[in-house]
């Protein structure tokens, strides 16, 4: 293949879940815009498939392929400030964990996030990643252009003045191009006051209503086999008020030695011993205390998470949470499963992108994890018909068995979608076996 752009021999691709892997017959390392269209063409003229790749933290296959891989590390950095409009342009490339402290030296933020950070801008936005807040969008929600690499090469700017073309590829999954370049419209630099703290499972759902509504950032984390769980509510605070971190040592035992390394302790111990899990999390859930902090957004928003997992997250209209829960509890309690992982929900306000699990709907949030050495399927399969109960929409990054025939009932503009598929990429150069079972071919 003919480019200026350098590769490197072949070698497997590992996600970071080790759940999903590929053999590409090229690995690009392009440092532009213009050598991403490069690789493009060549590969297309060779009748290769081509998919870029970021940090691998989706738990899906969407970024695996057979063809030729971009590795986008060099293509990172803030490219343009726009400081009358807080507008802030970035390398798909770039990982949130720089960007954060980036946006923070120019007396900026992103007006939400979730609560990990190494993904890339391109390829969290891509899957639809979202943060927690029944007043704000996920992370694609702040978009407002972007550059994208064609099926022919051709690049292409997005802006709201193409309502298709921009209701498509916000979250496109990979399937409309190489995203090259995002803007998104940053807010000012804010505090966060955090306040953690243990409550009863049937108390959450009781009062759910004023603790999504009554907070800017809410969710609340559900120790299973047991009725326990850990409570989070963030709020922006007003102008003046003193910034007051977790102490250093404060910091250590809870979210590197109790959330890291007791935890893994735990699920290796789980492993073995299938039948201790109930009441290692009735242990788990007790020893939790109460915490309050303040600190910029992006510190209080991501946590450490070095116990490898896989991950299943579905979207469900925020009415059937209790509904959902039950189902879920009654699931596990008749099942012979153990469940070691916290059970995680989460909030988010409706969007108008085609593929976002927001979509025009106000929706609930509820991840279920397993530990990487232990089987996953069973449990995953089972939580997974509840929330197919209730027109549940699969994260793209995260793992489900859903096709494109399910998925066109969840999603109004599903059609519409795959019509600027067509129109951007008629030849299937960035398909892979993943978007074709959720797209169709």
């Amino acid at each position: 293949m003919t480019t200026t752009t350098s590769h490197v021999a072949t070698g497997q691709w590992t996600n970071w879940g080790r759940c999903a892997s590929a053999d590409p017959v090229a690995i690009a390392h392009p440092r532009s815009t213009a050598e991403v269209a490069d690789v493009v063409r060549s590969a297309a003229a060779n009748g290769q498939h081509v998919k870029a790749v970021g940090a691998g933290h989706s738990f899906t296959s969407i970024a695996a392929t057979d063809g030729v891989m971009i590795r986008m590390d060099h293509i990172t950095g803030i490219q343009h400030v726009d400081r009358e409009t807080g507008h802030v342009t970035v390398g798909a490339g770039m990982r949130l964990r720089d960007l954060n402290p980036a946006l923070h030296a120019l007396g900026l933020a992103l007006p939400n996030m979730g609560d990990v950070d190494p993904q890339s801008m391109s390829g969290a936005t891509s899957t639809g990643t979202h943060g927690t807040g029944a007043r704000l969008t996920g992370i694609a929600g702040a978009i407002v252009g972007l550059e994208i690499v064609t099926g022919d090469g051709t690049v292409l700017t997005v802006t709201p003045d193409d309502a298709d073309l921009f209701g498509a590829a916000r979250v496109g999954l990979g399937a409309l191009g190489i995203v090259t370049s995002l803007t998104f419209a940053c807010v000012p630099s804010f505090l966060l006051h955090a306040r953690e703290e243990p409550m009863l499972l049937p108390d959450v759902i009781e009062q759910l209503d004023s603790l999504v509504d009554d907070n800017d950032h809410f969710e609340f984390y559900w120790f299973p086999h047991t009725d326990r769980a850990l409570v989070k509510r963030n709020n922006r605070v007003s102008d003046g008020t003193e910034r007051k971190p977790l102490s250093k040592a404060r910091f250590l035992l809870d979210d590197e030695v109790l959330s890291n390394g007791l935890f893994e302790v735990v699920n290796r111990i789980a492993k073995h011993q299938r039948g201790w899990v109930p009441r290692l999390n009735a242990i788990s859930g007790r020893a939790l205390s109460a915490r309050e902090y303040t600190d910029w957004s992006y510190e209080v928003f991501i946590s450490p998470r070095r116990v490898r997992f896989r991950e299943m997250e579905y979207a469900i209209p925020r009415a059937a949470l209790p509904t959902v829960m039950r189902g879920i509890d009654a699931w596990i309690n008749a099942s012979d499963e153990t469940v070691s992982f916290p059970i995680e929900v989460r909030f988010a306000a409706p969007d108008d992108i085609w593929l976002s699990t927001g979509h025009d709907r106000e929706n609930a949030y509820v991840a279920v994890h397993q530990f990487h050495q232990m089987d996953y399927r069973r449990y995953f399969e089972g939580i997974e018909a509840i929330f197919g109960e209730h027109e549940g929409r699969p994260h793209w990054g995260k793992l489900h068995t859903l096709d494109a025939d399910a998925l066109r009932t969840r999603y109004a503009r599903f059609d519409d979608f795959r019509a600027v598929c067509d129109r951007l990429d008629p030849h299937r150069t960035f398909r892979n076996a993943y978007l074709d079972r959720v797209l169709g071919e």
